[in-house]
C-alpha cells in the first residue's frame, strides 16, 4: 500500500491529496494503488500534476465523494463511472486532454464544473444540472455554443474564451441566473439580440472576436457591459416568429405590471442602508493568490450591537452557513474582524510561505507559523479522535486538508504587515469581534468564483438583520489588483437583491 494512502486509512481521515514527482513515477509503473478505491469514506480526492492517463472503474465505489480534483495529467477520456458519485459537487478535470464528456455526467448534482484547457470538440446537453452555478469551458476547440437547458437555473458563471464558436446561442436567455458570460477570443461576427434579454447578466467578454459591427467592436473594447447590452438591445435582431413576439410583449406587460402590483403590497419591516466606498481603505489582491485561493470580496458592517444572547447566535450563524452555502468550505470560508482594531490603512491579501507567515490565531496566546499552526492542529486532531472514540475530525480541524501540501499559505495582512486572517483555517485574535465589538469587517475567500462570495455575503446580511431584527449599515468595499484596477465592489447594485417573501428594504446612498 501507497503510505499516503495507509497514513489516510489508519486516521480514517476524509481526504487526500495525491501529487508531485514520485506519486507521478508510482502510477506510470503501476497505475494508481487499488487500496485508494476502498476508502469509500472520502469526500475530497486530489490527483493533479502527475502522469494519470485513466481513471479505474472502481472510481464508483468512492460513494461519499463531494470533490474530484483531477487536473493537470494526462487523462484523454473520462471513466464514465464518475458519473455514479452521486454526492459529487465540486469536480475539476482541467488541463488534461479530453476530447468529449458524458452525457451522464447531466445527472450528477455538480455545483462546479471545470473542464478549462482541455481539447473538448462538443459538450452534452445538460438537462438534469439544476445546482450547476459555475461551468468552465474555456480553452477548449468548441466550434458551437453549449446548448443552453432551460433545467440551469442556477448556472451564474460560463467561461467560453479560447475556443472556435461563431455564434451566440439564440435561446441564451433561458439561463435567467447567468451573471458572467466570458466569450472572449472566440470567432463570434454577430450576436444575438436575445443576449440584452439576460437580465442579470452584468460581467460581459466579448474580446477579441471578429465582429463586424464596427461601432459595436468599439464599444465591446471599450466599454462596460451595460452600454454593451443596450447596444445589443437596439441593433441586433432576435430569432423570434411575429406571432410569438406579439405573445411575448403582451406577457412582459402583465408581468411588469404583476411585479409592480406585487411589490407595492410587501411590508417591509427592516432596512439595509448601503453606504459608498471611500479611498482612504480598500483591499489589494496580490496575483500570487490565484494559485492558492483566487477569489476575494469583503464589505463592512457598522452600527452593530450584541448582546451575550445574539453574540452567540451569530457565531453559530456563521458555522451554520460554513456547513451549508460554503459546502463545508469547499466552496468558501467567512471571516469577520472587529473593525476598530485594524489601523488605518489598507489591507492586503496576498501569499506566504508556511514557514513565514505568522499569525496569533483566534483565542491562542502566542504567535506562531503557518506550518507549526497546521502541525498542531493535526496533532490535536488526531488526539481529540483518539480520545473521544471517532471516525472523523471536528472543528476547524475537518478543513485542514484544503491546504494540506500547499506551497504558499492565503493571508490577509494589516497595514502594519500583521496577518489577520488565514482562509480557510482560522483568523487572527488581534482582530476577534466580541459581544463590545460595533463595526464589522467581513470577508469571504473562495478558490471557486467570486459570485459564491457575494452569495455568501448577500446570505449572511441578510442573516444578520433577521437575527438582529433590526436595520444594519452596510459600508462597501473595493478590492483592487496589484495595477490598482478595481476588481470587485460589494455591495454593488446587483448584489443583496432577496426574495419577495424576505422583509428586508435595500436603501443605496
Amino acid at each position: 500500500m501507497w503510505p499516503e494512502i495507509d497514513k489516510v486509512e489508519k486516521e480514517n481521515r476524509h481526504e487526500i491529496i495525491l501529487s508531485g514527482k514520485e506519486i507521478s513515477s508510482r502510477i506510470t509503473k503501476d497505475g494508481l494503488d487499488h487500496k485508494l478505491f476502498t476508502l469509500n469514506f472520502l469526500n475530497y480526492l486530489n490527483i493533479h500534476e502527475t502522469e494519470l492517463s485513466e481513471i479505474p472503474d472502481a472510481i464508483s465505489n468512492l460513494c461519499n465523494l463531494q470533490t474530484l480534483v483531477l487536473h493537470s495529467n494526462k487523462l484523454e477520456e473520462i471513466n464514465v463511472n464518475v458519473s455514479k458519485l452521486n454526492k459529487l459537487k465540486i469536480l475539476d478535470l482541467s488541463r488534461n486532454f479530453l476530447k468529449c464528456i458524458p452525457e451522464s455526467f447531466s445527472n450528477l448534482p455538480l455545483v462546479t464544473l471545470n473542464l478549462n484547457s482541455n481539447q473538448l470538440n462538443c459538450f452534452p446537453v445538460f438537462t438534469n444540472a439544476v445546482k450547476l452555478t459555475v461551468l468552465d469551458l474555456s480553452n477548449n476547440n468548441l466550434k458551437h455554443f453549449p446548448i443552453c437547458s432551460k433545467e440551469m437555473v442556477n448556472l451564474t458563471e460560463l467561461k467560453l474564451q479560447g475556443n472556435e464558436i461563431e455564434e451566440i446561442a439564440h435561446n441564451i436567455n433561458i439561463l435567467p441566473a447567468l451573471k458572467l458570460l466570458d466569450i472572449s477570443n472566440n470567432k463570434l461576427k454577430t450576436l444575438p439580440g436575445e443576449l440584452a434579454d439576460c437580465l442579470k447578466l452584468k460581467d460581459l467578454n466579448l474580446k477579441s472576436n471578429p465582429i463586424l459591427d464596427r461601432r459595436l467592436m468599439k464599444l465591446i473594447d471599450q466599454c462596460r457591459t451595460k452600454q454593451v447590452l443596450d447596444y445589443v438591445k437596439q441593433h441586433c435582431p432576435k430569432v423570434v416568429t411575429i406571432e410569438n413576439a406579439g405573445n411575448t410583449k403582451k406577457k412582459t406587460k402583465t408581468k411588469q405590471n404583476h411585479d409592480v402590483e406585487e411589490e407595492s403590497s410587501i411590508d417591509y419591516k427592516y432596512n439595509i442602508n448601503v453606504k459608498a466606498a471611500t479611498d482612504e481603505f480598500k483591499v489589494l489582491i496580490m496575483d500570487s493568490v490565484k494559485s492558492v485561493r483566487e477569489h476575494f470580496v469583503a464589505c463592512i458592517v457598522d452600527n452593530v450591537s450584541f448582546t451575550e444572547d445574539t453574540f452567540k447566535k451569530f457565531i453559530q450563524l456563521q458555522n451554520r452557513l460554513h456547513d451549508t452555502v460554503c459546502e463545508k468550505r469547499n466552496l468558501a470560508t467567512i471571516a469577520t474582524h472587529d473593525f476598530n482594531k485594524l489601523p488605518p490603512g489598507n489591507l492586503t491579501y496576498k501569499t506566504a510561505l508556511p514557514s513565514e507567515l505568522m499569525i496569533k490565531p483566534l483565542n491562542r496566546a502566542t504567535v506562531m507559523t503557518g506550518a507549526d499552526l497546521f502541525s498542531k492542529l493535526q496533532t490535536e486532531a488526531n488526539n481529540l479522535r483518539k480520545e473521544k472514540k471517532r471516525n472523523t475530525y471536528s472543528g476547524i480541524h475537518k478543513f485542514l486538508y484544503l491546504i494540506e501540501r500547499k506551497p504558499e499559505y492565503p493571508c490577509l495582512v494589516n497595514s502594519k504587515a500583521e496577518v489577520i486572517s488565514f482562509p480557510p483555517i482560522t483568523n487572527s485574535d488581534i482582530s476577534k469581534i466580541e459581544v463590545t465589538t460595533t463595526k464589522i469587517f467581513l470577508e469571504v475567500t473562495s478558490s471557486a468564483s467570486i459570485h459564491i462570495c457575494k452569495t455568501v455575503l448577500s446570505t449572511i446580511l441578510k442573516d444578520m438583520v433577521l437575527l438582529f431584527e433590526k436595520d444594519i449599515e452596510v459600508q462597501q468595499v473595493k478590492t483592487v489588483d496589484q495595477s490598482e484596477q478595481l476588481k470587485v465592489v460589494y455591495p454593488s447594485k446587483t448584489d443583496l437583491i432577496f426574495e419577495k417573501d424576505v422583509p428586508i428594504k435595500v436603501n443605496r446612498k
